[in-house]
Order: structure tokens, then sequence, then C-alpha cells
């Protein structure tokens, strides 16, 4: 499923209209300035309980190699998004077959 999979998805399902449906998947997914990067930025995890946590997690400088030569490189600190499945999600796909 896609973004414009989901908004129609959300649509059809609340009965809102497509234009609608757009604005409020892009008021929570948005790269830029939706709701979840939004309280990311500010090191706030965003816990949705049964589905759940979205938060920026910080990764120390550390040492590795380069593959190619072997060489040891330097590895800056990083900060990644992250996020956790909740209880009730790991439970809904527990058995699905693929």
């Amino acid at each position: 499923m896609n973004k414009s999979d989901l908004v129609l998805a959300l649509s059809a399902r609340t009965g809102l209209s497509r234009t609608d449906a757009t604005k409020a998947v892009e008021a929570i997914f948005d790269a830029d300035a939706g709701l979840i990067v939004g309280a990311m930025k500010t090191g706030a995890k965003v816990q949705i309980t049964g589905f759940g946590t979205f938060e920026a997690k910080k990764r120390n400088a550390r040492t590795g190699r380069n593959p190619r030569t072997g060489e040891e490189i330097r590895i800056a600190s990083t900060v990644s998004p992250a996020f956790r499945a909740g209880k009730a999600l790991k439970d809904a796909v527990k058995n699905i077959t693929l």
C-alpha cells in the first residue's frame, strides 16, 4: 500500500473526500511538516497504543572498517528514525504467511 492507496482507503472508510483524506494523511506523515516528524524533531516519542512507537535514536560515533581495503575508518555519530511495533500490531501479523 502506498500513500495514494492509503488516501483512497481512508476516504472510503471514513466518508471523507479525497482532498480531505489527503490532507489528513499528509498532516500525519509528511516528511517535512508532519505531526510524527515534528514531534521527533523535538526529541519526543510518538506512541500510538496498540500500533507502535516512533522515535529518534542517536547512534554514537564508532570505528568501522572499509570493506574494500580493510582500513579502519571513523564513523560519525548520527540520529536516525526508529519504529518499534506494539504488541497488538505484532499479534495481528503473527500468523500471516507470505
